[in-house]
Order: structure tokens, then C-alpha cells, then sequence
């Protein structure tokens, strides 16, 4: 069988080479640019995204390409592009003038005012939606980890958060964002849907921004939950174990739609919503550098024994696609120095300086397409 397509969107920082906050210059950018270039909510972010691909090695090279058109159409108009989840050294956020987006700010408030942060979905095809939704149920219990392999924002505004991620806390204060109980069918998923724009928690199926969701424009599963990272060898990798979780509970479904699971995948009754809040936090709070909740018992091991249950319970579906040295090789250097820790770590270099922290991520976002 013939590994599943991917893809990949990445939201990223447009930075003052100034002052080293963010820009609320996007519309320049975009100007300047392609169009393959995107708005986002605030005018200091844009998108990029990669075409569907079964090959990782030519999602890298769309991830590079992407980037180079970002940051060529920022340097035009006298700026930088940094792929981080939080903007260390903060800047003023100004909505982008775009019907939809006043909308929001006017509709959420104070929740919608200090937003922009960026992070990264990760789409994978689909057979249908009943399929999808099948696959929703069995990667609840593996989002922590995928959160904690990213985790990218330790700073923002100026401060030093205590946490790894803290672009998921931030993003979390939207009414319909986070994670989800499993739905148990598309019929039920469409419900709850349905509830929560009734509700006004979402102003429309765009704005259901569960930590994964059906795509409401593509045939896919979109994973949410992701800090962007700065390397880039870093997001193929969330993207192979994304991809090979979705073939993985894909490949157990039965004909009623159900997911048959294998004895060690975590136990179907485990995973309360208030479970998967509390190792969402703990990813989110610690990333790899502490304790993460075990998918099969919820009990805190190291986060390393998590990241080694995750290949094992994957590591038919990475074989098949010829990406287990790939993950095997990705794990052992997010374990030695992810995102979050090597932001720290030119801050102390710098003794103390969020600026030189800027100047890394900029660098580290952009060395890979310049080499």
C-alpha cells in the first residue's frame, strides 16, 4: 500500500530587524511575495503550506521552498521571518482588515486581542470522513506527545513564560480550541459541531479548532495541536509520526467503523477529556524535559518512554513508508535539544539577551534553504 499523503502549513513571524518584535506588516509582505503567500489573523504573521506528497524528503524541500519565498518577500519590504510559536520580545498586534477576521476581534473580544501565535497543522489524506473521524478518536491519547516534540515558545513579551510551549496556552483561550473526547462516529462529530457554532463558541466550521479536526476544505485529517518549529527536519518529523498514528488507527478500523485496537494501543475508556487537558499541560508546561502522561495509562513516565512507546506502537506503519531511521534519528535530537531548550540556550549565551534570541530563530528558520 502506498503511504498516504501529507502536508504542511506553517504559520510564521514577520520581525522588525529593528526592535526585534513583531511586525504588523503582512500586507507589504504579501505585496512583495507570491501567491502562495497567505493572510492570517494579524497582520505581524504569515502562512505558508506545502502541496500533498507522499515522499517526505520532497515535503522538506516544499518546507524549504515555502520559507525562502516567506522570508525574500519580507526582505523586501525590510524585514525578517522567525518560525517560532511566540514573539520573544512581543510587539503590537493589529487585526488584518479582512471582513472575517474584524468579526472575530469584535465577536471574542479580549480573548481575540492577544493572540498571534503561530503554530503548525499537519494534514493527512482520508479515505472518508467516517474514517477520519475513527482516526480523530485514536490519536487523542498521542497529541500530548506531538505537542511536547514541538514545543517552540518559551518566551513572549519580553518574558520568560516557565513553560515550553506557550503558544498552546495562549491559543487555548478560544471557546472551541484544545482537545477533544473521542466522538465515537461522523454523525456525533457533526453534532457537536453543529452545537458549538449554535453556541457561538465558532463562528463557523473554520473556527472549530479542536487539537484535531476533519479538514472543512480537504479530504484530510488536520493536526493542530503543534507549536511551528523552527528546524525544519524537526516539522517533517511531527508530520511522519502524524502520518503514521492516522495510517495506524486507519489500518484498525473494523467495517462498523470502530477502531480495533491492539493490546498496546491506550485503552479506549482511559482518555477523559480532563485526562487529556492535564497531559496537555504537562507537554505544554515541561515539553521533553520532564515527565509526560503514559497514552496507555495516564500515569507520569519519562517523556523519552513515551516517545520510544510512540515509534513501537508505529513502527510497522514508519517501516512500510520507509520512515523509521528518519523518526528514530528525529527523536533522539528533539530528546537532546528541541525547540523550547535551544531558545533557552541562546539566551544564556548571549547572558540574557531575548534579542540575540530573535536573531538565532531567524537564522535557525532560514540557514536550511541557504546552504
Amino acid at each position: 500500500m502506498e503511504p498516504r499523503t501529507v502536508g504542511v502549513e506553517e504559520e510564521l513571524l514577520l520581525i522588525d530587524p529593528e526592535t526585534r518584535e513583531a511586525a504588523p506588516r503582512a500586507p507589504q509582505v504579501l505585496a512583495a511575495g507570491s501567491a502562495e503567500l497567505d493572510q492570517e489573523l494579524f497582520r505581524h504573521q504569515v502562512e505558508v503550506q506545502t502541496q500533498p506528497t507522499a515522499d517526505l524528503d520532497d515535503l522538506r524541500r516544499q518546507l524549504l521552498r515555502s520559507r525562502r519565498l516567506a522570508a525574500e518577500a519580507a526582505g523586501a519590504a525590510d524585514l525578517w521571518t522567525a518560525a517560532v510559536g511566540t514573539s520573544p520580545l512581543g510587539g503590537e498586534p493589529v487585526f488584518t482588515r479582512e471582513d472575517r477576521y474584524l468579526d472575530m476581534s469584535e465577536r471574542y473580544g479580549e480573548v481575540a486581542r492577544p493572540e498571534g501565535t503561530c503554530g503548525m497543522h499537519v494534514h493527512v489524506a482520508i479515505d472518508s470522513p467516517e474514517e477520519g473521524v475513527v482516526v480523530l478518536d485514536g490519536l487523542v491519547p498521542w497529541l500530548p506527545a506531538l505537542l511536547a516534540i514541538s514545543a517552540n515558545s518559551p518566551y513572549h513579551e519580553g518574558s520568560d513564560t516557565r513553560h515550553a510551549s506557550w503558544r498552546s496556552q495562549v491559543w487555548s483561550r478560544w471557546p472551541s480550541a484544545g482537545p477533544t473526547e473521542r466522538f465515537g462516529s461522523l454523525e456525533r462529530y457533526r453534532e457537536v459541531s453543529r452545537l458549538l457554532i449554535a453556541s457561538g463558541a465558532a463562528r463557523d466550521d473554520g473556527m472549530l479548532y479542536f487539537d484535531a479536526r476533519l479538514s472543512a476544505d480537504h479530504p484530510t485529517v488536520e493536526v493542530r495541536v503543534a507549536d511551528v518549529c523552527t528546524d525544519p527536519d524537526d516539522a517533517v518529523l511531527v508530520a511522519a509520526l502524524v502520518r503514521a498514528l492516522v495510517t495506524h488507527v486507519a489500518a484498525g478500523a473494523d467495517r462498523t467503523g470502530r477502531a480495533d485496537h491492539a493490546a498496546t494501543d491506550p485503552p479506549a475508556d482511559l482518555w477523559r477529556v480532563e485526562l487529556v487537558r492535564a497531559a496537555q499541560w504537562r507537554a505544554a508546561r515541561y515539553g521533553l524535559a520532564e515527565r509526560l502522561l503514559d497514552p496507555c495509562t495516564a500515569e507520569p513516565v519519562p517523556a523519552r518512554d513515551v516517545l520510544r512507546a510512540l515509534v513501537a506502537t508505529v513502527r510497522e506503519e514508519l517501516e512500510a513508508a520507509g520512515d523509521l531511521d528518519r523518526v528514530e534519528d528525529g527523536v533522539a535530537r528533539v530528546l537532546a535539544a528541541g525547540g523550547a531548550p535551544r531558545q533557552r540556550a541562546a539566551y544564556e549565551r548571549a547572558g540574557g539577551s531575548l534579542a540575540a534570541v530573535v536573531d538565532d530563530l531567524v537564522a535557525r528558520t532560514n540557514i536550511a534553504w541557504r546552504d
